[in-house]
């Protein structure tokens, strides 16, 4: 007997997902591409008593010839095509050398000439705190001038304890560490700051007892972080994490939000989140196209976006195979490219850039091309050509490989007078970096 069923978009999704572990990517590529630039649902004639599974060549088959001969709506054909692999086989060593390292200023001559500029270097809070750990900060500024720093401090990382703490930089000093966002007793994670063209400022963060069960929450301020909104769910009903992952997210030429995400389910995959009013609801991207068999591990997480030119949007991103990878789309995010080596050293761990108004792309890295290589030390990279080439302008920290500090997961921001950074210093404190534009 021949009946008609109605499968919905995330079942097919799976299904697509599951073409993918089986090897058919090409397939699953246009497939996927065709479902999320389409609202119908797709009636496929099987065989009563039939598992889905049995049918899911059929299900990409259809949705495939659909992309291609026109029977599904969808908006741009094809994929967005990258860049051509400009790199082989690189040693850690030759990832680094691609970022001149000998050009850069040290630290200590980075402060000063930070200093002398006028910016400023601080930890966010001192000595006297309620955690012992802290972790994963974000920053923004607000209307009014004020850097507000967010991070998640408890006993230690993944405990029930942990929360959302968050400081406030009036220009001469910080407000002490108050507690903002605790709304289970399980453990939080990875807060991002975001300031919206209303001058609202958002937070989001993840909640749950490991990755694959994070939930994503947001509260919001319209004063300049003096009052917060109850948290909501961002997307309720979601398990594993939408929206910001770890970096902040972008407002697109045509006005939409553009959040950098990613899950870890068994394997790491990337996408972003686009939401056109205000954050209120929120489409996901297809994943960014990955090639297991050529970049070994996991895969990626934890993108940081900016956008070239109307439409244009690319990603780095933290890998686990010793490189920062990429992925471009030229089609306003709807296709996104083969996911591409850039040359540069990651150890896996995270990473963020904003673009300068005269087009300058800034970066702040672990420049370490080891897997789970060591946290320091923390560079400031430049690039002049859309992110083809870098090099290192300065350290923030440069301590040693062989010691047992970290310096990691920062976040960095335009502000009025140039940028802001903030990253994890040693676990315990939250290091800020106020950097004046002659500076850099």
């Amino acid at each position: 007997m021949i009946v008609s069923l109605h499968y919905t978009q995330r079942e097919i999704e799976v299904a697509m997902r599951t073409l993918v572990r089986s090897g058919f990517e090409l397939l699953h590529r246009f497939a996927y591409n065709a479902i999320l630039e389409t609202d119908c649902e797709y009636t496929i004639l099987r065989n009563k008593g039939n598992k889905m599974y049995k049918n899911l060549f059929v299900v990409g088959l259809l949705c495939c010839c659909g992309a291609v001969l026109g029977c599904v709506s969808a908006k741009g054909a094809g994929n967005t095509v990258c860049a051509a692999e400009k790199t082989a086989v690189l040693t850690p060593e030759a990832r680094l050398a691609s970022l001149k390292p000998e050009e850069a200023l040290s630290a200590a001559a980075f402060e000063e000439k930070v200093t002398g500029a006028g910016g400023s270097v601080s930890f966010a809070f001192g000595s006297e705190r309620s955690f012992a750990q802290c972790h994963a900060s974000t920053l923004v500024e607000t209307a009014d001038g004020k850097i507000i720093t967010a991070w998640f401090g408890g006993t230690a990382e993944k405990n029930p304890d942990v929360g959302i703490w968050y400081s406030v930089f009036d220009g001469s000093e910080w407000t002490a560490p108050v507690a903002i966002a605790k709304v289970e007793e399980t453990a939080h994670w990875n807060p991002v700051l975001f300031k919206d063209e209303k001058d609202v400022i958002h937070l989001f963060f993840k909640v749950g007892v490991d990755v694959p069960r994070w939930s994503t929450w947001c509260m919001s301020s319209e004063d300049n972080g003096k009052t917060w909104s109850e948290p909501l769910v961002l997307v309720p009903g979601d398990v594993g994490g939408r929206g910001p992952v770890k970096n902040k997210a972008i407002i697109l030429s045509d006005d939409r939000w553009c959040a950098p995400a990613s899950t870890e389910e068994g394997k790491w995959d990337s996408f972003v989140d686009f939401s056109s009013d205000g954050g209120k609801s929120w489409q996901r991207s297809m994943d960014f196209p990955l090639d297991r068999r050529k970049f070994k591990g996991k895969g990626t997480i934890q993108p940081t976006l900016w956008e070239s030119a109307p439409g244009h949007i690319h990603a780095l991103l933290r890998s686990t195979c010793g490189a920062i990878l990429r992925s471009d789309s030229t089609d306003n995010g709807v296709t996104w490219c083969d996911t591409y080596d850039t040359g540069m050293p990651n150890n896996n761990s995270g990473l963020d850039l904003i673009q300068l108004e005269d087009g300058r792309l800034l970066l702040v890295l672990n420049p370490v091309g080891v897997n789970w290589g060591a946290r320091t030390p923390l560079s400031l990279a430049v690039s002049s050509d859309n992110g083809d080439s870098w090099s290192i302008l300065a350290h923030l920290e440069d301590a040693p490989q062989d010691t047992e500090f970290e310096f990691s997961y920062p976040a960095i921001v335009k502000t009025a007078k140039g940028v802001a950074i903030s990253y994890t210093y040693k676990r315990d404190r939250v290091r800020c970096w106020q950097i004046p534009l002659e500076a850099l």
